[in-house]
């Protein structure tokens, strides 16, 4: 057990080290970061996009199905996101900081 916990302990040593000289990234690597960053961005909106689509189709059928028995639906009212609020804080510590 303690030999397996040394090792675990000398193994993370290493890899800290060697992970600490990795050098700094090139601009065409943070280009490249930044276009995957995009399309992930991208891609999870058009998921999200697409999964509410079929949430309402569903909730569609499911209330169709209920009139068709005779039961009553009423759906949940679901409210609005709110809107982000404005960064207030920023603009004047922005103006301060030019004087």
């Amino acid at each position: 057990m303690k030999k397996s916990l040394m090792l675990a302990l000398v193994a993370t040593a290493v890899a800290s080290v060697a992970i600490a000289k990795l050098p700094p990234p090139t601009e065409e690597q943070k280009a490249k970061a930044e276009e995957a960053k995009a399309k992930a961005a991208d891609a999870a909106k058009k998921e999200s996009e697409l999964l509410s689509k079929w949430q309402d189709i569903t909730a569609q059928k499911y209330a169709a199905k209920l009139k068709a028995e005779g039961k009553e639906f009423k759906p949940t009212p679901i409210a609005p996101p709110a809107a982000a609020p404005a960064p207030q804080a920023a603009a004047p510590a922005a103006a301060g900081a030019s004087k």
